[in-house]
């Protein structure tokens, strides 16, 4: 049986593979990297087959998945052969599909993808998009394997980027992080401010999804005019609250876009 080949063992690499596993998933999971402590780790954590060798590794792919950093994925297209209709996929931020044709054209038909770490327990959020002439069941078939990890979205590539700054669980973790320590500031003590942030944003984000209310609406509930909430929020948004946001997608699309002149 062919194999879904991750060419790549960093973090997303583990993270998929531990939401896969976590499925249930029952294709054979091969990893190949250059370095042999990623491959001991994965290895014993997940039970994947490790193959050194790229060639090799590259031979037994079902779906390849590119799981490199965007300064790499050059070097690795270059020493890349083959012969045989072939699925490739690149997790590889910012890096049009234009640009990885060019350098590892037909017979692979490739595809983007940008996993959220979340998949590693299987309530992740999967950004797909796909190049011209990309079949249905070819569509399917890399959808499927997202699908085993959480939801899955197919985006246009032109959109792309400026959906994965927006979707980055890296947002949750920060205001988190922020909204914890400002509470300490007030008082509490680490657990407690903790606790609080994350009821905050997690039973917010709950209620919005899970429910049908629109979110101007339970903005407004929960805010009411002249009480503690609308007087939080009205300070924030006079500091620069929305601007900073804004400023920070900016520059994380704009981080996208450099890398793409790294191929």
């Amino acid at each position: 049986m062919k194999a879904t080949v991750f060419l790549g063992g960093g973090r997303i690499t583990g993270a998929l593979v531990a939401g896969l596993r976590l499925a249930k998933y029952h294709k054979p999971i091969v990893v190949h990297d250059r370095n042999p402590s990623k491959l001991r780790q994965l290895r014993k954590q997940y039970g994947v087959t490790v193959e050194t060798n790229l060639h090799q590794a590259v031979k037994q792919a079902e779906l390849l998945i590119i799981a490199v950093r965007p300064d790499s994925v050059r070097e690795l297209l270059e020493q890349i052969q083959i012969n045989n209709n072939l699925t490739a996929i690149s997790l590889a931020a910012g890096v049009p599909i234009a640009k990885l044709r060019a350098r590892l054209g037909p017979p692979v038909r490739w595809a983007r993808a940008m996993p959220s770490p979340v998949c590693r327990v299987g309530r992740g959020l999967t950004a797909t998009t796909f190049d011209q002439g990309f079949s249905p069941s070819a569509k399917s078939k890399v959808k499927r394997l997202f699908q085993q990890v959480g939801s899955v979205l197919e985006i246009p590539e032109r959109r792309f980027d400026a959906f994965t700054v927006t979707f980055s669980s890296s947002h949750g973790y920060h205001a988190l992080a922020t909204l914890a320590t400002a509470a300490e500031k007030l008082g509490l003590n680490r657990k407690n401010a903790l606790t609080a942030a994350a009821h905050a944003l997690a039973d917010g984000v709950l209620s919005w999804r899970e429910g049908t209310v629109p979110l101007d609406e339970l903005i407004q509930e929960a805010a009411t005019p002249g009480g503690i909430a609308a007087a939080t929020m009205q300070a924030m948004d006079a500091s620069g609250y929305k601007r900073i946001i804004e400023k920070g997608l900016r520059a994380g699309r704009a981080r996208a876009r450099k890398n793409a002149k790294l191929i």
